[in-house]
């Protein structure tokens, strides 16, 4: 029998490639970023400190995509996960912040090692409960909402969004609404929470194929959380590297056909994957946006070590996510390695009872 891993986070498989493994794990995209990426680098420029608050034509450019705005709302960071971090360390230790479950893997250990208590409520078929969210959410400072969500790829409706919108605006809750999945929507455009009260988190990751610069961003209408995030960036990581916001900015030149074949293809990604899983049995959601599923599984531990020691396929264990007796699998791959993985899954089954 198969010894059952033990595997206690991401942090065992993030890298992991090569060797005919097939990877549903890290949600890293396979394509590539736009061709106008590499026009704008200048490693003279480049090799020195930067603004903290990132530089001024990134900034410049952003503004365009929130109306209103000015290039003192934004703070450039290493990645969203920056964001996050900065911004719960200056929300203030000691304080609740209202997560839904379940949740992407980071988010209980950034509010937690923050000083702060994370409360949590719990999804519906993957998606915001108006009414227990309406319960949990008293006595919180804040809320982080993931829309479209990772892990379980749903889209929160827009009625859900406006009413947590004018709730947390009239409680005087922050919103941290963390969009880095904004771009790969496959059912309607993004809504963009507003008010003085919203904290929207967003890289060049996901959009633009850019996992490994790490370059991210933060948006605040509100400017004293813009200024005490940049006192706290001074003492900690200091600039965003400039060869990163060089390649950010130029990505934004890209044309807007380029999302939208980046759409196509994910959405052909979504199909093949779900009527796969589908087909074999699994009970899921149907994602609308992103890159994962959340299947249901028996014995999720015992499954997931035997696809890997066995089959060389990876997935991520959904207690990870706050979703036990799930996987979570990412489709950041071309069809044909979805296809082969998904036959070793079949064969994978054949040795334990996963439904």
């Amino acid at each position: 029998m198969t010894e059952i891993l033990n595997i206690k986070s991401p942090a065992d498989f993030i890298g992991k490639q090569g060797n005919g493994v097939i990877s549903f794990g890290s949600g890293q995209p396979d394509l590539p970023p736009p061709k106008e990426t590499f026009d704008g680098i200048d490693l003279h420029r480049d090799l020195r400190y930067g603004l903290i608050q990132g530089e001024l034509k990134l900034r410049e450019a952003l503004t365009r995509e929130y109306p209103g705005s000015t290039a003192d709302n934004f703070v450039i960071t290493n990645g969203a996960s920056e964001a996050l971090d900065l911004i719960f360390r200056i929300l203030g230790k000691g304080k609740k912040v209202l997560l839904t479950k379940p949740y992407y893997y980071s988010y209980p250990p950034i509010v937690e090692s923050a000083g702060m208590v994370p409360v949590y409520t719990d999804l519906i078929d993957g998606r915001i409960d108006v009414e227990d969210f309406n319960e949990k959410i008293k006595g919180c400072c804040a809320v982080l909402i993931n829309s479209p969500s990772n892990p379980t790829g749903r889209v929160e409706a827009i009625e859900t969004l406006k009413a947590i919108e004018k709730l947390t605006q009239k409680l005087g809750v922050y919103v941290v609404s963390d969009e880095v999945y904004k771009d790969l929507i496959y059912e309607r455009e993004n809504y963009h929470i507003q008010g003085d009260h919203v904290i929207t988190v967003n890289s060049f990751s996901k959009t633009y194929c850019m996992c490994g610069v790490r370059v991210g961003y933060l948006w605040s209408a509100d400017k004293k959380i813009v200024q005490d995030v940049c006192e706290l960036k001074t003492h900690t990581s200091m600039n965003t590297n400039l060869v990163g916001q060089d390649m950010a900015l130029s990505a934004m030149k890209a044309p807007k056909e380029y999302i939208l074949h980046q759409q196509k293809i994910w959405r052909e990604r979504r199909d093949f994957i779900y009527e796969g899983l589908l087909k074999l049995g699994f009970d899921l959601w149907k994602p609308e946006g992103a890159f994962y599923v959340l299947p249901k599984c028996k014995d999720a531990k015992q499954f997931l070590s035997i696809l890997y020691q066995d089959y060389k396929v990876i997935t991520y264990l959904g207690e990870w996510f706050g979703a036990p007796d799930r996987l979570r699998f990412s489709y950041a791959l071309d069809i044909k390695q979805i296809e082969e993985g998904l036959g070793r899954i079949r064969e994978a089954m054949k040795q334990v009872s996963v439904l």
